[in-house]
């Protein structure tokens, strides 16, 4: 699995890898039991923090995507196999929804996190 991470984004660099591993786990390109890359290994070939890719790697822990085993690093759970393509066909239809009223990325996911930050207080 190929990972990139753009520096010029607004968005942090933890968040566009942990975005990448969560969008692969959902499209079913990584699939429970398989291996992610060392943390260390990862950010040298990013040319990122390693502290970058840790907390990605926490995030999608706390998630329940992954789990963090001492020795054997990060591995996709077995928890994430559920099938999300109900998830992503309404997401889909967001991101058209989005784009036929010419909003940016930026604004939608503002959107989204407002819709779910709604849905928390409730």
């Amino acid at each position: 699995m190929l990972f990139r991470i753009d520096p010029t984004l607004d968005e942090p660099l933890f968040a566009q890898l942990a975005g990448q591993v969560r969008a692969a786990v959902i499209r079913g390109e990584l699939t429970p039991g398989t291996r992610l890359p060392a943390a260390r290994e990862l950010a040298a070939s990013l040319e990122i923090n390693l502290h970058t890719v840790l907390h990605a790697y926490q995030d999608l822990r706390d998630e329940g995507l992954i789990e963090l085993r001492r020795g054997r690093g990060a591995v996709v759970s077995a928890h994430s196999d559920q099938d999300f393509t109900a998830l992503q066909q309404a997401l889909d239809a967001v991101a058209d929804a989005a784009g036929d009223l010419g909003l940016a990325p930026g604004t939608t996911l503002g959107l989204v996190r407002d819709a779910l930050a709604r849905k928390d207080a409730r």
